[in-house]
């Protein structure tokens, strides 16, 4: 699998880019502003919930382009 992978949850409000199979970013929608959260995996439970993004992500999930990341970020650019 190539890196980096797009994932965006279903509500749209929080979008992650999986750099690794145990290393991801998530950017969470807070009201105006955006919180990026930079997670390594290094439990089990985490390294569980990056396979779910990358195999198992349609439940939860869509898989998406870089581009509507970038999207997403630039309209909470002050």
């Amino acid at each position: 699998m190539e890196f980096p992978q797009y994932r965006r949850y279903k509500n749209g409000l929080s979008y992650f880019k999986i750099l690794s199979d145990s290393h991801f970013i998530e950017y969470k929608s807070l009201g105006n502003r955006i919180d990026q959260f930079d997670i390594v995996a290094n439990i089990l439970p985490d390294r569980n919930f990056i396979d779910d993004m990358l195999f198992h992500y349609e439940s939860n999930w869509e898989k998406v382009e870089e581009s509507e990341l970038l999207d997403f970020l630039a309209n909470f650019d002050a």
